[in-house]
């Protein structure tokens, strides 16, 4: 007879692709976690795992089995969940990805309420790129990331939280400041920092501005950043221009805030968005943690026909 503790074995080795690090995971010896897959496989009579392949990989009927497996660990879940819901209670862990150019702008604005509204739920936050957040979503290695969307990944719910705007950063000497209007394409100068490959909002921005082939060529000197807060202390010092979220303006010192610019027709927005795995069995903690975030954010910010969406994909 199948057991949950069998597919919970299951689907760590699936995540893990090592039968060690699965064993560690779910605090058991290997030779134990080794006995209970091979039992499975004996009783259904197929190979869920190909042990000959470094790492690890599934069979193809293998893989059918861990996706119903992954479902089956949900519903088991979710009945804990219901029964938690019938005695009111609200606890239980949530692990929760979030993007850099979000992190230091939203995650103090809610996190500390969150928990002590909350006091039962263990929180655990990692900072983490949009690729990694969705990697570990699919791995079942997060509960849920938030991030920016649309993301249009299978297998992936997106909960629009907030929309925030674009916005230009600028030395106080540079010419958008004597502009009476600025557009997308004002920002076809070589003297634009982004921030290095692989974060969205670089690509939003090269997305909104399609004039960028050759960015960064008047600059004086060659910088991968990996913060907005570093690259508008460059700005400070060495001119140019970039592009900052909204709540990354909320932020900044008042003699600071004379260095933000608007566009001056159609606002480019981002959407936040709370997303999570279809296989996610906590639908109350994301509920709450969807309530937090929005009461924490400026109210302006929850609408959307102020401006219009800018993908980064």
């Amino acid at each position: 007879m199948i057991t949950l503790t069998q597919l919970e074995y299951v689907v760590a080795v699936d995540t893990h692709r090592h039968f060690g690090k699965a064993a560690e995971q779910c605090f058991v010896t290997q030779p134990t976690l080794s006995m209970q897959i091979k039992k499975l496989e004996e009783e259904l009579e197929v190979i869920i795992f190909d042990r000959s392949m470094q790492p690890l990989i599934p069979t193809d009927v293998g893989q059918r089995i861990i996706e119903q497996a992954r479902a089956v660990l949900t519903q088991a879940e979710e009945l804990k969940n219901i029964i938690k819901d019938h005695k009111n209670q609200v606890s239980g862990v949530l692990r929760l990805g979030i993007i850099p150019t979000l992190a230091p702008y939203l995650l103090p604005r809610f996190i500390g309420r969150y928990k002590r509204a909350y006091p039962n739920i263990m929180i655990r936050v990692e900072e983490l790129t949009t690729q990694n957040i969705i990697n570990l979503l699919h791995k079942d290695l997060l509960d849920a990331g938030i991030l920016i969307t649309p993301l249009r990944e299978e297998k992936i719910i997106e909960k629009p939280v907030f929309y925030e705007e674009m916005m230009v950063y600028a030395h106080p000497d540079h010419p958008l400041h004597r502009k009476e209007t600025i557009t997308p394409a004002d920002l076809s100068a070589h003297d634009i920092w982004l921030l290095s490959d692989g974060h969205c909002f670089r690509n939003q921005v090269v997305n909104l501005c399609s004039y960028l082939s050759g960015a960064g060529g008047q600059l004086p000197f060659q910088f991968e950043a990996g913060s907005l807060e570093t690259i508008m202390k460059i700005i400070e010092r060495e001119g140019g221009i970039t592009l900052i979220p909204e709540l990354a303006g909320y932020d900044l010192k008042e003699t600071d805030k004379k260095n933000v610019l608007r566009f001056s027709h159609t606002k480019p927005l981002r959407e936040v968005s709370l997303v999570y795995s279809r296989h996610f069995a906590k639908h109350r903690l994301i509920n709450l943690l969807e309530k937090e975030v929005r009461e924490a954010v400026p109210s302006g910010l929850l609408d959307v026909s102020r401006g219009t969406v800018v993908e980064y994909r």
